[in-house]
């Protein structure tokens, strides 16, 4: 996620897409932009928020306007239940390149698979410019879709299990892993299986991503009827699925750091804010707070789904999913500014 957002969006507060704030119990829910068409993922630079929608568009929001841009691939997006434009992700060499990279959903209701693009903007759209990664498999629902840039400048991928009990474990497979690739698309050299781009395995759909101050990997991952999990990833570690869950274990699989036992939190996006990690959590209908040591606790409040957080020198921000992939009807989806 991105960690910084200049202070041009302090501008906002102003302008004419803001509404009244609304008090929750836990905190104040500022809406900044409505009318999102089921939004995916949020980043920042220079003031500017960037918003996938699963649709196929990669808005611009700036100085109080929104612009909607469509992003034209070589293989078209398909926009069908859990699959569509997923993750976004500023390359490090944005200010200069203004190149991005998105988890694009593709093929037929048939034979899904999935692919990690770069694009640039070229007047009224975001044009593919060549592919990262592709072969990955997908399914309607379990396809993970987080991408983001780590401290170590490369690039981290999340992938869904599809429902394949072998894939997690086999590391021939890029279903139910984390990757890593160099922002160019090729495998570094320290990864740790060596000509592979799988960075960890053994997840069932992991969708949320952050580093603590310290440099940390974490994930979040949604679990099979519960056992939703945030893990501390470590570079090769197995995270244990389909042959473990929750408090399980066996040799040579991590435990998770935090889990929600049989009870969802369905997460999504995960954001460091200084002191501990934010979960946004569709089914828990709030931001949640994750302590080092795996405490739980609810931060904000909304009653929506919460589908990403991103922490920003102006506050925290984030998006709803209020529609959901296994119940696909109208909704109003914004961007809000918790307080």
């Amino acid at each position: 996620m991105a960690s910084n957002l200049a202070t041009g969006l302090r501008g906002l507060v102003g302008a004419a897409l803001l509404t009244a704030v609304t008090a929750t119990s836990a905190a104040a829910v500022e809406t900044v932009l409505s009318g999102l068409d089921y939004p995916w993922d949020v980043e920042a630079h220079a003031g500017t928020l960037y918003i996938t929608e699963k649709a196929g568009t990669l808005g611009v929001f700036s100085e109080g306007d929104f612009t909607r841009l469509p992003v034209e691939t070589r293989a078209p997006i398909l926009n069908d239940r859990g699959g569509g434009l997923l993750g976004l992700a500023l390359r490090p060499d944005f200010a200069e390149t203004g190149r991005v990279v998105l988890y694009q959903h593709t093929g037929s209701h048939e034979a899904r698979e999935n692919r990690v693009i770069e694009a640039e903007r070229r007047g009224d759209a975001w044009v593919e410019t060549r592919v990262l990664l592709d072969g990955i498999p997908g399914h309607p629902l379990y396809n993970g879709g987080r991408v983001a840039f780590g401290p170590d400048g490369m690039l981290y991928v999340t992938t869904g299990w599809t429902e394949n009990r072998a894939r997690p474990q086999d590391l021939q497979s890029l279903a139910g892993k984390i990757l890593r690739l160099t922002p160019d698309g090729t495998i570094p050299e320290d990864n740790p299986f060596p000509g592979s781009p799988v960075y960890s395995l053994g997840h069932r759909n992991p969708q949320g991503l952050a580093w603590d101050g310290d440099g940390q990997l974490f994930a979040a991952e949604h679990g099979q009827s519960g056992h939703d999990e945030v893990n501390r990833i470590e570079a090769g570690g197995n995270y244990g699925w389909p042959l473990i869950q929750g408090d399980e274990t066996r040799d040579g699989m991590h435990a998770p750091l935090a889990h929600s036992g049989r009870s969802t939190w369905a997460p999504s996006g995960l954001a460091w804010d200084g002191a501990r990690l934010l979960l946004a959590g569709l089914r828990a209908g709030a931001v949640l707070g994750v302590d080092a040591d795996g405490t739980v606790g609810t931060a904000f409040e909304s009653g929506e789904r919460m589908r990403d957080v991103l922490v920003t020198e102006d506050g925290l921000y984030a998006i709803t999913t209020n529609r959901s992939p296994r119940r696909d009807g109208a909704s109003d989806d914004r961007l809000i500014r918790l307080d």
